[in-house]
């Protein structure tokens, strides 16, 4: 590329989800919805897990983890969406473009690994119930979240360090709605092949393979197991735990290989750009729903609460 073309930059202009006049106002609307929605429901789900003894499980334990990673990425991706529809302020440092853009990858991460620790959770409960209590103690579980937190952020700091390297940029302009590792590597004029092969080998293999494969595995012996059970409300129970899972790790493993995982020039950046608003809206928002209105323990603590409060309010009125 002619060197008048490349540019030396402190600042990225992000363009946004539309730069049609029409739709801003809608889009704000829908966004900021979504938003408060989704912190709503994972705020709930994670104060109930918290409050209800009954709760207190490793299943429970994980999904808090969920939550709170599900709160993380929306905050870090939506809020400057929201402030540049209020502010129409565009500009973001390359600093914090870059800690954005590390942060996200890093909770998205973890968040595959926390629900192949899920998957494994499912395992033991369904495959060898009687050693659940046993193998899945305070100390295993605080030590798998602990891991899948840990490893998300060792994970993606090759892709930072490589990136905070990059000498120039062909523009400053990102056609996304936050700083993403596609869209940055897509503007830069420096030489991305080794970052290519990164991504390619470490996060599909690492990050997205491995975590597929256990949690396919452990799927595999739940399923004999359930299909030797009896009972057949004794099987739908069981199919029945494990469907909110398999629905979730469906919808992000979809959404993430459809982002990431394939050559960056098959990448248009327009349709990587709804993928990406698909992955931070509406598969957060599915989480609570998901967990919430299938499973009875979430929709019983929910009502204890709501009973305790109105019990308080009752009690002492304002």
């Amino acid at each position: 590329m002619d060197q008048g073309n490349k540019t030396f930059i402190k600042y990225f202009i992000i363009k946004g989800i539309s730069d049609v006049p029409e739709l801003q106002l809608p889009i704000f609307l829908l966004v900021l919805l979504i938003f408060l929605t989704t912190l709503g429901g994972n705020m709930t789900i994670l104060l109930l897990i918290c409050t209800d003894h009954q709760l207190h499980t490793p299943m429970y334990f994980f999904l808090a983890n969920l939550s709170v990673l599900d709160i993380s990425c929306s905050t870090i991706t939506l809020h400057k969406a929201l402030l540049t529809f209020m502010t129409g302020d565009k500009l973001v440092s390359y600093v914090s473009c870059l800690l954005q853009m590390f942060f996200f990858l890093s909770f998205t991460c973890a968040e595959v690994l926390i629900l192949t620790a899920m998957g494994f959770d499912r395992y033991v409960a369904i495959c060898n119930p009687l050693r659940y209590r046993t193998v899945m103690t305070d100390r295993v579980c605080c030590g798998l979240a602990g891991i899948c937190w840990v490893v998300g952020l060792l994970d993606i700091m090759p892709c930072l360090l490589k990136i905070s390297s990059f000498t120039c940029y062909s523009s400053s302009e990102i056609n996304h709605f936050f700083c993403d590792l596609v869209p940055l590597m897509k503007v830069s004029c420096s030489d991305i092949s080794s970052l290519q092969l990164y991504v390619m080998i470490e996060g599909v293999f690492l990050s997205a393979f491995v975590p597929c494969m256990l949690t396919f595995i452990s799927y595999v012996f739940i399923i004999r197991t359930i299909l030797r059970i009896s009972s057949s409300i004794g099987r739908r129970k069981a199919f029945y735990t494990c469907s909110s899972h398999l629905t979730v790790i469906t919808l992000l493993y979809a959404t993430l290989a459809y982002q990431y995982f394939r050559p960056i020039d098959y990448i248009a950046l327009e349709t990587n750009k709804l993928s990406s608003l698909f992955n931070t809206t509406v598969v957060p928002i599915l989480n609570p729903l998901i967990y919430s209105l299938k499973n009875k323990d979430v929709k019983s603590a929910l009502k204890r609460r709501l009973n305790i409060s109105k019990h308080v309010f009752k009690n002492h009125p304002i």
